[in-house]
């Protein structure tokens, strides 16, 4: 007689499951490495410098100094220059993302259309270069065209029979010098953003569209701006989460006496009473509210967003 005796198949443990499946892509946690620990020590363990916030810092006894709660938050609250600098640096903000958002997907759409690829090639290029000159070339070659005396804008001014301005100093032409070098230098960069979504567009579409008789125009409409719209809404929420954040180098640079009233903002007076006046726990404290009215901002964009298109970040 023959008893087959049968072996009962043990089922491998999750454990084990999950630690050969990871060794089999070590390369990648390798590559992560270093860009992980970037973040780390450069992002997430300064975020304990934050306690400085709430104390009465001192550089010998460091995060040891005397605890004072919320006394330099209500310090800038109660500040003359408080409503000027939050005005400043919101309007500033406010007017680059009106004014310069809509810029990048226009030129997107554009490139889009071009059906000549060696001239949409160069003329991208073109667009995308000036992303790569620094900020203070940048306001050189404003400080250059936009000169008193000799400046191409004013030349061309008074060979008309004008009289020269000095835009320089005008507080008036602050907000207009930073916006439209903004979208000058950053327009070609982000539309890259929205040309990488348009070729991604199945092409079928076009071809429904152009058999039925859609001009180009109800082409751009009803196919191309609802194919890139979730990359567009997503722009915009994280362009208004950060509506607080001007950026520092081209305001501190073109800022002068005679337009101090308007080019005065956050990150600039941060500068002024952390690094020259070495008020540390002042700038923190301001540093901090900067970040937290920016997560806020984001949180309720987000959300807004989340129910009227169902697009979100989370």
């Amino acid at each position: 007689m023959n008893h087959s005796v049968r072996v009962a198949k043990v089922p491998r443990t999750p454990h084990k499951s999950l630690r050969a499946k990871h060794s089999k892509v070590w390369q990648l946690y390798v590559l992560c490495a270093l860009p992980v620990l970037l973040l780390l020590v450069f992002s997430y363990i300064p975020m304990v410098g934050n306690l400085i916030a709430f104390q009465d810092y001192s550089v010998r006894r460091g995060l040891a100094s005397e605890f004072v709660g919320f006394k330099y938050f209500r310090q800038f609250f109660e500040m003359p220059i408080f409503w000027q600098i939050m005005k400043n640096t919101v309007l500033l903000s406010v007017y680059s993302i009106v004014i310069g958002f809509p810029f990048p997907i226009l030129l997107a759409l554009a490139f889009n259309e071009l059906s000549h690829a060696r001239t949409k090639k160069i003329l991208q290029t073109v667009t995308y270069a000036p992303y790569f000159i620094s900020t203070v070339v940048l306001v050189s070659i404003m400080m250059q065209v936009l000169h008193y005396r000799y400046g191409i804008v004013n030349s061309v001014i008074k060979s008309f029979g004008g009289q020269p301005i000095d835009f320089l100093s005008k507080k008036e032409a602050f907000r207009p010098m930073y916006v439209l070098s903004g979208i000058w230098q950053g327009a070609g960069y982000s539309s890259v953003l929205y040309f990488a979504a348009l070729s991604g567009v199945d092409a079928s579409l076009y071809e429904a569209a152009t058999i039925d008789g859609a001009t180009k125009l109800k082409r751009v409409i009803h196919i191309d701006i609802p194919c890139i719209l979730p990359t567009i809404v997503i722009t915009l929420i994280l362009n208004t989460g950060s509506i607080l954040s001007v950026g520092f180098e081209k305001v501190f640079l073109l800022q002068n006496a005679s337009n101090y009233a308007v080019s005065e903002i956050i990150s600039t007076y941060v500068y002024k009473i952390g690094v020259k006046d070495a008020q540390f726990s002042l700038s923190t404290a301001i540093g901090l509210f900067n970040a937290v009215v920016n997560f806020i901002i984001l949180f309720i964009v987000n959300k807004i967003a989340s129910k009227i298109s169902d697009i979100s970040l989370f």
